[in-house]
């Protein structure tokens, strides 16, 4: 008896199925102001990232520092997975959501970041997927 599998998955000989994508961002900080970034990680952002999660809007995040950073490198990633990209009118949702939480102005977010801006710099983002192994 023959099934009516299609060719093409019959004959997929990649090992894989994509899974989350995964965003890093790198961060360099300067000296001396370690405990400064981290403890606003500890704070604001980590609320915001436990909020993202408990949303649906990301599956989890971490924060990875480069113990040996060579010259150029970031001393910091902030990683965070996430299962799909959203349309424009769910990103616009989102965004309402999170400036109602925030109960804080863009323009005063704007400064905000540029505060940080003095003791961290952010060095580049990635956009990498996580590969899953197929069953």
């Amino acid at each position: 008896m023959a099934f009516s599998i299609p060719a093409l998955a019959q004959d997929d000989p990649y090992p894989f199925d994509g899974g989350d994508y995964v965003s890093v961002t790198g961060i360099d900080i300067s000296d001396g102001a370690d405990l400064k970034y981290a403890l606003w990680l500890a704070g604001e952002w980590r609320a915001n990232e436990d909020f993202a999660v408990s949303q649906g809007w990301t599956t989890r995040y971490e924060i990875l520092i480069n113990e040996y950073p060579r010259k150029g490198e970031p001393d910091v990633y902030l990683v965070r997975y996430f299962p799909k990209f959203v349309d424009n009118a769910e990103g616009d949702r989102r965004r309402q959501v999170m400036m109602a939480r925030y109960k804080r102005t863009e323009e005063k977010l704007q400064e905000e970041s540029a505060g940080r801006a003095t003791y961290r710099e952010v060095n580049g983002n990635m956009l990498l997927r996580k590969m899953e192994w197929k069953k």
